[in-house]
């Protein structure tokens, strides 16, 4: 953090002599800390400042995919949230059909734009000629338009009494889009300062100056709006804080719904019509989990599952197969390829090698891990299996003994004398149990025979023996 007069400003470390620095080229902290140590004392002054003008660009109307990791971006919106509002959007005729991959927009909805923008806010906010968008999109198919207002002339307010309030968010969101893509772009000052610091060292401090909002008067974006305050070459510059602050090398976050989405049009896998019914599948199926950031976690079940598919099956889990399926899939639609050979040059290895891999896989344990803990029922040594809910202990007598028990327990066994005995009946003890969709909950260790559940921990509200 640097000063001049009265104003604070930010600047990174950019240079080291002749060396630039990436990201990642702070490695460690002890060379971060060097770093600090070697500008103790430092004249700090400006030695470059650049400024520029420039311009940012309306995106486009939304297509299925686009709309979907917006609605996820701006409001927290599932895609099959998304999905089932903009079908209610469209069944009540405010919006073109919801399922496209494709950017066309009609003459007539350009024009009728055109004509809101100009009488809604002047001129000088209309891009001085339509704009026509192209998807990058190699398998797009452009029956439909892009996902637009039926009545762009209309403001969004008009029709906020009839409808709910997440389905105005989205049909607000919808609206504001396609009437930005047809305005002027954004106005920017960009101003950059190179600032030195014990000769060798240069920092950068940047920052944008908003001059003209254009297509942000309608459709706002996240924007870095860094102001700089006004500086001079060969200022001096007051040192207020130096931070050690260093990028670490760490593995790429989980995908959420709107990111995989993303990556999934970008390798050309699925259609607009299947991204929200895959992400509800393989939820659905606990191949992955929402965790606290609301990140699609891989499960034990879920890395399992693609292990086998990767080992046994790589062509179809290949993500150029895919692509290629589908874009071949495209062409018997359109009438340039035949189904037959098409559908027969896949069938028949897939099929061969499904049969034999059946058999391979129906002799194979997996996922079985040995433990050193006995069956309280037959006495033989527990496994740990995979479930369809995860990993869990059970008897390698199995078929014989069908003793099973919650991963979480010590012992291997279904009971935790820590709870007490069943208050419903004099056999049982209550021990942690698992609902068939993964929920745990505390219920009789003779279940069937006893019905007794709750989902609240019964330890928690405990009275505490006298002393």
């Amino acid at each position: 953090m640097l000063k001049v007069d009265k104003d604070e400003f930010e600047a990174q470390l950019v240079k080291i002599g002749e060396k630039k620095l990436e990201k990642f080229s702070i490695t460690n902290k002890e060379y971060a800390e060097k770093i600090v140590s070697n500008l103790d004392g430092a004249v700090w002054k400006v030695l470059k400042i650049e400024k520029k003008e420039s311009k940012r660009q309306p995106l486009a109307p939304f297509t299925t995919s686009t709309l979907q990791q917006t609605a996820w971006s701006w409001f927290g919106y599932g895609a099959k949230q998304t999905m089932m509002l903009a079908q209610q959007l469209y069944e009540t005729g405010l919006i073109t059909y919801m399922r496209t991959d494709s950017l066309n927009v009609s003459q007539e909805a350009l024009a009728v734009a055109a004509e809101k923008i100009k009488n809604d806010f002047g001129n000088n906010y209309l891009a001085t000629a339509p704009r026509i968008y192209k998807t990058r999109s190699k398998t797009a198919q452009e029956a439909h338009e892009a996902v637009r207002p039926t009545n762009p002339e209309s403001n969004p307010e008009e029709f906020q009494t009839k409808l709910t309030a997440q389905q105005f968010k989205l049909y607000d969101l919808i609206w504001r889009r396609f009437i930005a893509s047809q305005m002027a772009g954004a106005i920017f000052e960009a101003t950059g300062a190179d600032i030195s610091a014990a000769n060798d060292y240069i920092f950068r401090a940047t920052g944008n100056v908003l001059k003209f909002d254009g297509f942000l008067k309608v459709y706002r974006q996240k924007l870095s709006e860094n102001l700089l305050p006004i500086l001079k070459e060969n200022e001096a510059l007051e040192l207020r804080e130096l931070k050690s602050a260093q990028h670490f090398t760490e593995p790429p976050p989980y995908y959420n719904e709107a990111s995989l989405i993303k990556a999934l049009e970008e390798y050309g896998i699925g259609r607009p019509s299947t991204y929200a019914p895959t992400m509800v599948t393989i939820q659905l199926r606990r191949y992955v989990i929402k965790d606290e950031q609301k990140r699609l976690k891989p499960t034990d079940i879920g890395i399992l599952v693609n292990d086998v598919l990767v080992k046994h099956f790589p062509e179809i889990v290949d993500l150029e197969f895919t692509a290629r399926m589908e874009e071949n899939l495209d062409k018997i639609a359109e009438g340039e390829k035949q189904w037959q050979p098409v559908i027969k040059e896949f069938w028949i290895p897939f099929k061969n090698n499904l049969d034999k891999k059946s058999m391979e896989l129906s002799k194979e344990k997996l996922a079985v891990e040995k433990t050193e803990l006995k069956c309280p029922k037959c006495g033989k040594d527990l496994v740990i299996r995979m479930g369809r809910y995860g990993k869990f202990y059970a008897c390698s007598g199995f078929p014989g003994c069908k003793h099973t028990a919650p991963l979480e327990s010590s012992n291997g066994t279904a009971e935790n004398a820590d709870l007490g005995p069943c208050p419903k009946c004099p056999d049982g003890k209550i021990v942690k149990r698992r609902t068939k969709k993964g929920r745990f909950f505390w219920g009789c260790s003779v279940w069937p025979k006893c019905d007794y559940a709750t989902w609240e921990n019964p330890a928690k509200n405990k009275p505490e023996e006298d002393a």
